[in-house]
């Protein structure tokens, strides 16, 4: 584990380096506050800490308080070195944000135990953010496709709704498709092959979108695509582009080679469309593709 020692005496920076690198840390050392606030606001800094009370720049307890201003997910442990010992000081640096203190001159087997106790703490707030960072992944995305879920592509188009109703331009489009005639896949070669078709055409839409385009499955074999500043000509070029992505795949799937094809409704939004009614235009739009022959895009030109 890397460790941040803020510590401007030489000697005992270089003495606690030694030490810490003998016990297994990984030590970077700075010699006065404004290097050790610095080194914290960096992406990826050391979540376990040293620091001297009384430094140049800034004093320990600044450093501390400015760390505990931050909005971070995974705030460092912060032990305060320090001489005081008065109940009052003690007091004092751990109101300021400080996690633990140690009194100077330090005991090294005190000095040890405090920092494996940092250590747990950091290593179990961890993995508490990784495990709530898994949980919130599986909540919004679909466990078959790894796209997002209906609950969550549906909150991501409120939120472009919200934008467009913001801002003048930029122009907001939105996708819904299906896989035309999905029921006899799964009827003729069964569920598993099914499931097959549906992860292979997300992956290669996935890769024919832009960057900043959204894909979710609203269930079944239903997706939506949100698309980001579209409007007019580029909104065709994109959404014929998905469509032919998807003819000219061919799944190989356990039962054999597949063919599938998608039809595309699109609508466009306007600063005053809801979301219910761009999501039934969009719907009443591939069925129309559908009704007309299916594998191709059909456009809601109509007022929303």
């Amino acid at each position: 584990m890397r460790v941040l020692i803020a510590e401007d005496d030489l000697t005992a920076r270089t003495i606690l380096s030694g030490l810490l690198r003998k016990w297994g840390f990984e030590v970077e050392a700075v010699n006065d506050g404004l290097a050790a606030w610095q080194t914290l606001q960096q992406p990826g800094a050391p979540l376990l800490v040293l620091m001297d009370w009384i430094m140049p720049g800034l004093e320990g307890l600044e450093v501390i308080e400015k760390v505990r201003a931050l909005d971070s997910e995974c705030p460092p442990y912060i032990i305060l070195l320090t001489s005081r010992d008065q109940k009052g000081d003690i007091y004092r640096g751990l109101e300021a944000g400080a996690n633990d203190y140690i009194k100077k001159p330090f005991d090294n087997e005190e000095l040890f135990a405090r920092l494996r106790v940092g250590q747990r703490s950091v290593e179990l707030q961890t993995r508490l953010l990784e495990t709530q960072q898994t949980l919130s992944h599986l909540a919004a995305h679909d466990p078959l496709t790894g796209v997002l879920n209906r609950r969550a592509v549906l909150d991501q188009l409120s939120r472009e709704l919200a934008r467009v109703g913001r801002r003048e331009g930029g122009g907001l489009s939105i996708g819904y498709f299906d896989i035309d005639n999905f029921k006899t896949i799964n009827d003729h070669h069964g569920h598993q092959v099914g499931d097959e078709v549906l992860k292979c055409m997300v992956s290669v839409l996935v890769a024919n979108l832009r960057t900043y385009d959204i894909l979710g499955r609203l269930g079944g074999d239903e997706f939506l695509v949100i698309a980001p500043e579209t409007s007019g000509e580029n909104t065709s070029l994109l959404f014929e582009r998905m469509a032919k992505c998807v003819a000219d795949l061919k799944v190989k799937t356990s039962a054999g080679e597949v063919s599938v094809t998608i039809s595309i409704g699109v609508a466009e939004a306007t600063k005053t469309t809801s979301l219910d009614h761009l999501i039934e235009a969009a719907d009443a739009a591939m069925y129309n593709a559908k009704h007309s022959g299916r594998n191709q895009v059909n456009f809601n030109n109509g007022h929303l």
